[in-house]
């Protein structure tokens, strides 16, 4: 029976030949739970058992409010700690980077089933795994059992084509497929990302279509494997591992990527995305340079490049984080960091930063952000009186120069 490489993997994790609607009950290959999550799982677990089905396949990342922001984050923290430490787990303390960053970087393969307590566990798609989230209560049962059950979903298969303008990069092409899919479009589906588009983008850049998966209400969304992923993960993809030529799709999509100009998501939805031009001049207060959607080396390389030699407006206030510490050093390395503290930004260490509205950079009420990050909810990054914008780390950085939202010089 012909298979999409979703009902692949999920056949090979439940040993039974599946398709689309059957269910499975599943091996995980790996599993991770960050500050905020994690401390509910770990109570779940503790109510039905005392030992972890395997500590070398569980991480726990501290990321959201790290360092701790409140006495309760610091008690999440020290009670993780205890856990790992008693369980022989691998923890990522304070400064270490954004739970999917560091799974990326370290711990995920092509093929593998990986399930995370974070809506954007999806992003691991990026490297040929199926990769979702899942919440606290399911995540202690499989602290416990290493198994879990799925309903194998349908897929919607996308087809990129074309070569990207100057200055539009992978971060306009997810926002695009929001609005053209919208929230609910891809519900419980799994989204194949496929196309000549797809095949010339770097990892780093597959991961951020991946990881905005969600905001359409997928289950995963995933890109099969290539050199470039065996490159990145060091790991040989198996030959299994790809959808058959005539694998059943519940839809396909066609996007021409060439007549593309930067895209933004306006408040108070990921798929209320307009081309720029439609909201360029809106004056902002605030940029946030980072995320598991842009924090990358190459997104701090995007940023820094449109800056070099400019300021940011004095009154804009311009955070950058990257996403992990890896990615720190080597943007320090690479100048990157000096570039864009030089031209007025504060550079945090690596964590999630204002993305989730819970730490530091919150913004106030009446006032206007500009992410790189994913959701832009009412309240997500601090008043609920406060308007967030997306874009991609060119606009971000253009942006901040000018004080309201900008395109980046580019050939469009």
């Amino acid at each position: 029976m012909p298979k999409t490489i979703v009902e692949k993997i999920l056949s090979k994790s439940s040993g039974k030949d599946l398709k689309a609607g059957d269910y499975a009950f599943a091996d995980i290959d790996l599993a991770m739970a960050n500050d905020i999550t994690a401390p509910l799982a770990v109570e779940g677990f503790q109510q039905i058992a005392d030992k972890v089905w395997d500590p070398n396949k569980i991480y726990i990342p501290l990321d959201h409010q790290a360092p701790a922001d409140s006495i309760n984050a610091a008690e999440n923290h020290k009670k993780l700690r205890e856990f790992a430490r008693e369980q022989g787990i691998k923890l990522y303390d304070v400064g270490e980077g954004v739970c999917h960053q560091l799974m990326l970087e370290n711990h995920v393969e092509p093929g593998q089933l990986v399930i995370g307590a974070d809506s954007h566990t999806c992003t691991y798609g990026a490297v040929g795994a199926f990769a979702t989230g899942v919440g606290s209560t399911d995540m202690a049962a499989a602290f416990a059992t290493g198994k879990l059950w799925f309903k194998v979903p349908q897929t919607i298969k996308i087809n990129l084509t074309g070569q990207t303008k100057q200055n539009v990069s992978a971060k306009d092409i997810i926002l695009k497929l929001c609005k053209k899919i919208e929230a609910d479009g891809a519900l419980y589906k799994a989204l194949e990302i496929t196309g000549p588009t797809t095949k010339n983008l770097t990892i780093p850049s597959r991961a951020t279509l991946t990881n905005m998966a969600i905001e359409m209400g997928a289950k995963t969304a995933i890109i099969q494997p290539d050199k470039k992923t065996e490159e990145y993960t060091g790991v040989e993809a198996p030959e299994w591992l790809y959808s058959d030529p005539d694998a059943d799709y519940v839809q396909e999509i066609e996007l021409d990527v060439s007549s593309l100009e930067p895209q933004i998501a306006v408040p108070h939805q990921v798929d209320n995305v307009h081309d720029i031009t439609e909201v360029e001049g809106t004056k902002i207060d605030q940029v946030f340079i980072g995320s598991c959607t842009n924090g990358r080396l190459e997104d701090l390389e995007a940023a820094a490049k449109v800056v070099k030699g400019r300021s940011f407006s004095e009154d804009v206030r311009v955070i950058v984080v990257p996403a992990s510490r890896d990615v720190y050093n080597k943007a320090e390395e690479k100048g990157f960091l000096k570039t864009l503290f030089e031209a007025g930004a504060v550079v945090e260490a690596p964590c999630c930063g204002p993305c989730m509205g819970g730490s530091f950079g919150l913004l106030a009420g009446g006032e206007v952000g500009l992410a790189t990050s994913n959701r832009n909810f009412r309240g997500r990054e601090g008043s609920p009186d406060a308007e967030v914008y997306l874009s991609s780390p060119e606009v971000a950085a253009e942006s901040g120069i000018q004080g309201k939202i900008a395109k980046p010089r580019g050939d469009f």
